[in-house]
């Protein structure tokens, strides 16, 4: 019933732990966050879903990091901005008691990334196949048009020019990215 919005949506997800995210004094639980999840699936059944994710926060234990990691896999992001947890003086958590050390935290980080990488590889092989609506922004270096889809996943194809808006049948997906042709041609 909303042709025109993207069916791509950034939900700050923090944590999937729900005992960190209450340390964070965040409003809603892992269960909540997924039935949101749910809800945007249930209403846009193509939509990509990206989040950020922090590692290391105050009293972070590998349980907890773990959580957080199956809540991602439960999610199905289709990308997701991963970073460990800095101190900023003057904030509640920077008084918190164990620290994470910071080896950790990036250690942690590098993990997620990898799940994020593996995450966005099965969003985008799922799009094989189908057809995508893209706007495309540019030309590449062998004259394909190189836009997005409105899930927001960067798309190629021969025959495209700037500022057109064409329908897609997606072929393969190469280095992050998803390749096609011009539907019906």
């Amino acid at each position: 019933q909303l042709p025109h919005v993207c069916h791509q949506f950034h939900l700050a997800l923090q944590s999937g732990s729900d005992t960190v995210l209450a340390r964070m004094h965040r409003r809603y639980t892992s269960g909540e966050f997924l039935e949101a999840c749910a809800l945007l699936r249930g209403a846009f059944e193509d939509c990509a879903l990206t989040t950020d994710v922090m590692t290391g926060f105050p009293g972070e234990t590998e349980e907890e990091f773990a959580q957080t990691k199956q809540t991602c896999i439960r999610a199905g992001f289709a990308r997701m901005h991963v970073f460990p947890y800095s101190e900023r003086e003057g904030t509640k958590a920077a008084k918190m008691e164990n620290s994470v050390p910071r080896a950790l935290r990036e250690a942690r980080a590098r993990e997620m990334i990898a799940l994020g990488r593996e995450l966005e590889a099965r969003a985008l092989a799922a799009r094989v196949g189908r057809e995508e609506q893209v706007l495309v922004e540019e030309t590449d270096e062998e004259g394909r048009g190189v836009g997005y889809s409105g899930g927001y996943m960067r798309v190629r194809v021969p025959g495209a020019q700037p500022g057109e808006i064409v329908r897609v049948r997606i072929t393969e997906t190469d280095h992050g990215e998803l390749r096609g042709e011009l539907a019906g041609a």
